[in-house]
């Protein structure tokens, strides 16, 4: 048999997957929204389930394993989410050799999907799920954490074809935070804007260039050891004392306040829309609590922090925030709760909600990304 090229590959692995689950089209054609029977729904997770695994697959270290199938015509992805798939993994593999220049790289991955909704209408049907994938790190300096993970939110779109079969013609990811690292880049940065506000300094992001800077302990008190702990406490299942912001914006800098508080920060009280307080309680908050460029304007003015020059600088207890499209507003905000011995500072976060990911990864994932990173 010839060998297949990695578009045929990739082809084949989704049609064939998709062959095996979906349901004929004609049960969707009824006019208006309905919920979907749970055969239905189990199809479509199953479907998001094999293309995001087939991503993960791509970042291992180790050769692609591509699953050889035969071909079924009666079910396909559509021309344009076969190129979209097929560039996606390629992309990948760039990165994972990124990665290991980088010096990391994953020797097992496993990615699972859960079906949160689904919608159809006619002849087009969306698919609402969650992604939890783990990668275990591979031991290359011997104290990298065991692994790290993240869930992650995507929406499938399906379109009736001929036949009476189903195409899937796309996959979006639904999340605010920094791309997951199976996930493939989408934008490019747009120029800066200017702000009156306090401003923080751009961090450079080449480890070659980092000079160590040790925390002092200071007379406030700082616990960063239980800032850490609590981060990775509460990383997936939150903390039922405070309120969640996945659904008002993302929840990112809400988690980091929450932390902060932990190892000591202490609450400034006052007006919630002032960015110069920082506070929480059980009916409301101050701006700066959940805000990442409030939160930025509130530490650097209040002294409580001051901006490290290289994100490797990066110590447990210290946050990381990104600028997504490099237009000078911050976008996203994580905590390091993991140092290695070698220098990698590793971070945990909200939005999506990731544990222990390294600066490597997410810089090799996000490298149109503006970073500050802070002392605190």
């Amino acid at each position: 048999m010839k060998p297949m090229t990695l578009r045929a590959a990739v082809g084949a692995v989704l049609t064939v997957t998709l062959s095996a689950v979906l349901l004929p089209a004609s049960g969707a054609s009824a006019t208006g929204n309905r919920t979907a029977d749970s055969a239905t729904a189990e199809s479509f997770g199953r479907i998001a389930d094999a293309v995001l695994s087939e991503r993960t697959q791509a970042l291992l270290d180790k050769q692609p394993t591509w699953r050889m199938l035969m071909l079924d015509k009666r079910v396909r992805l559509s021309s344009g989410l076969a190129r979209t798939e097929d560039t996606a993994l390629s992309s990948l593999m760039t990165r994972k050799k990124r990665l290991a220049d980088l010096g990391e790289a994953y020797t097992d991955g496993n990615t699972t999907v859960a079906v949160d909704s689904v919608q159809v209408k006619g002849g087009r049907a969306t698919a609402r799920v969650t992604e939890t994938t783990t990668l275990t790190y591979k031991r290359i300096r011997g104290d990298e954490p065991s692994t790290t993970g993240f869930k992650a939110h995507h929406e499938l779109t399906f379109t009736a074809a001929r036949g009476g079969k189903w195409e899937l013609t796309g996959i979006a990811s639904k999340d605010d935070g920094p791309r997951q690292i199976n996930a493939p880049v989408t934008k490019v940065a747009t120029a800066p804007t200017s702000t009156t506000m306090p401003k923080a300094t751009p961090a450079s992001t080449s480890r070659g260039a980092a000079r160590p800077v040790p925390k002092k302990q200071t007379s406030t008190g700082y616990n960063y050891a239980a800032m850490a702990a609590y981060a990775e406490k509460y990383w997936r299942n939150y903390n039922p004392a405070y309120r969640s912001y996945n659904s008002a914006g993302g929840d990112c800098t809400n988690f980091i306040s929450q932390a902060l508080k932990a190892g000591g920060w202490k609450d400034e009280p006052g007006t919630d829309s002032d960015y110069r307080k920082w506070w929480s309680n059980s009916s409301s908050q101050s701006i700066s609590w959940v805000g990442a460029n409030e939160w930025s304007w509130f530490a650097l003015n209040s002294k409580r922090t001051t901006n490290l020059a290289n994100v490797y600088q990066l110590e447990v207890g210290d946050i990381l925030q990104m600028d997504f499209e490099g237009d000078g507003s911050k976008d996203h905000s994580m905590i390091t709760t993991y140092k290695s011995r070698a220098g990698v500072p590793y971070m945990t976060y909200h939005s999506t909600n990731t544990y222990r990911k390294s600066v490597a990864s997410i810089i090799a994932s996000n490298p149109d990304a503006v970073y500050y990173a802070y002392r605190t």
